[in-house]
């Protein structure tokens, strides 16, 4: 099937018109778009490349619904990590299993066939898939909580993995690609500031509703969970349905290979083989450092939280769970807008420095003092995932979905750091466990130094970048006059078939 990680890739063809020669706009992908069941052909430009952010703002809302799933569900993960440690009496460290089997299937996906989907069918029947396969997992819930088997439940969140790792290697290149090159990352900070939306709403949700007055030794401890992923199944499946017919334009990687080829001028670019995409694979690295270390936290800050303060119980720590992915929420908003007035290398060299310093400062204290500390490390955490992937895309041209496969599957990084800091928590105690994330923080730490140090005149171009910005300006307002706000679509293509030709 072609999964072969360093295959050699047909070059795309960087001129593409239609049948009576004339060269397709973006309005032509939008309309393409609009056909249901339509699969893009990646080596051939469809315009989609030049984009505005007005024609972006549909397809975009709608693949950040997706974002807010995939948060509920991981959000969901940190709460059933502890809730199944008093229910089905296994260790901090064999819990971890949950986070194995959830983001191992991350490592699988993204490089193999999720990888492959997106770029032999594009993203629209990626999303199809990746929702249909989540939606499976969310149903084998069910058996695992009639058998109160925590195998059977690590099982379906592999499943669940599996859908939502493929859902990520489609969403994060889409809303990365799907407009201006200058706003990447923005795009992709705001729509996954709904994923942390997500997160919030999930441990409020286990803590009052899904295991309000819920015991450890109550034999139907687990309907709950079943009954709240059938409701994810259900939803997701109809989402499935919602996507097949939504109008999603196809970002090929001609036209990102095209896209590149206009700002070379200000980045230098050069198109280079996969194998010499040296920036991608220390982000890569980077990423999987991150993620490792992120997960970690998130999936222990309960068992942190009563350890360092024993007068809270396991829902006191759901509650805090939930004030902190709030702060991760707001953290995500902020570095959005920040990135309208500062450079997006900066704004990851700045929020990754609080992490770094504030991950310490947990390991030393206790009570309050600790709580908060660990809090802080979560709004500082809160851009660093959509800003590496997208600086990391920068310049991929041609290479630019297969680059995204590898950024998703380093998310598998979070099946790797949870069992270590587990194995210190039973050994040790929670708040000496958080020195693992702190190794894994400071790996991290050498990819911001890197960008600014080193790829600082690139990066800037691809910022300073007017692909998209000047057809959004200058083709609106002549439109305007031109066609007094009939056919705007129309309006488009006739313009920028004037500047073709």
């Amino acid at each position: 099937m072609g999964f072969k990680l360093f295959t050699r890739r047909k070059t795309p063809r960087t001129q593409s018109v239609d049948s009576t020669g004339r060269r397709l706009s973006a309005a032509d992908a939008i309309a393409a778009g609009r056909r249901r069941g339509s699969v893009a052909d990646d080596h051939v430009v469809t315009g989609a490349g030049e984009i505005t952010t007005r024609q972006s703002i549909v397809p975009v809302a709608l693949v950040t619904v997706l974002f807010f799933m995939w948060g509920f569900a991981y959000g969901l993960l940190d709460v059933l990590n502890k809730h199944f440690q008093e229910t089905l009496h296994i260790s901090a460290a064999e819990s971890a299993g949950l986070q194995g089997a959830y983001f191992g299937a991350y490592f699988i996906g993204p490089l193999t066939y999720s990888g492959w989907i997106v770029r032999k069918f594009g993203y629209r029947w990626t999303f199809i898939v990746g929702l249909t396969v989540y939606g499976i997992g969310a149903l084998l819930f069910w058996p695992s909580g009639m058998k109160r088997s925590f195998g059977g439940f690590c099982g379906a969140m592999f499943v669940v993995g599996s859908g939502l790792s493929t859902l990520e290697t489609s969403a994060n290149p889409f809303i990365a690609t799907c407009g201006p090159p200058k706003w990447s990352e923005l795009r992709l900070n705001l729509s996954q500031a709904f994923q942390a939306i997500g997160t919030v709403v999930a441990p409020v949700l286990a803590s009052f509703v899904i295991f309000k007055d819920v015991h450890a030794d109550d034999g139907n401890s687990l309907q709950s969970v079943q009954w709240v992923y059938l409701g994810i199944a259900c939803f997701v499946f109809l989402l499935a349905i919602v996507f097949f017919f939504a109008p999603i334009p196809e970002v090929t990687d001609a036209d990102m290979a095209a896209q590149s080829e206009q700002t070379s001028a200000s980045t230098g670019y050069v198109d280079k083989p996969f194998r010499h995409q040296y920036t991608l694979f220390w982000g890569v690295a980077a990423q999987f450092c991150y993620v490792g270390s992120q997960v970690a936290i998130a999936g222990y800050f309960i068992h942190y939280v009563t350890e360092a303060k024993p007068s809270l119980s396991s829902a006191d720590g759901s509650n805090l769970l939930a004030v902190a992915q709030g702060l991760f929420a707001i953290g995500r908003f902020s570095a959005a807008l920040l990135m309208k007035i500062a450079k997006p290398r900066h704004i990851l060299f700045v929020y990754m420095t609080g992490i770094i310093i504030f991950i310490a400062a947990s390991i030393g204290t206790h009570g309050n003092a600790a709580i908060a500390m660990l809090s802080l490390v979560l709004f500082f955490e809160s851009c660093i995932f959509p800003t590496i992937f997208t600086l990391s895309l920068r310049g991929l041209g041609r290479h630019t979905k297969r680059g995204a496969s590898f950024l998703v599957a380093s998310v598998s990084g979070g099946a790797v750091f949870p069992p270590m800091v587990g194995a210190v928590v039973d050994a040790k105690n929670t708040r000496i466990a958080m020195s693992v994330p702190l190794a894994g923080f400071l790996i991290a730490y050498s990819f911001p130094i890197y960008l600014n140090l080193f790829k600082a005149k690139e990066l800037d171009g691809f910022t300073a970048s007017k692909v998209g910005i000047e057809a959004d300006s200058d083709a609106g307002s002549r439109q305007a006059e031109l066609f007094g706000g009939k056919d705007v679509e129309v309006g488009k293509i006739e313009e920028v078939d004037s500047k073709a030709n």
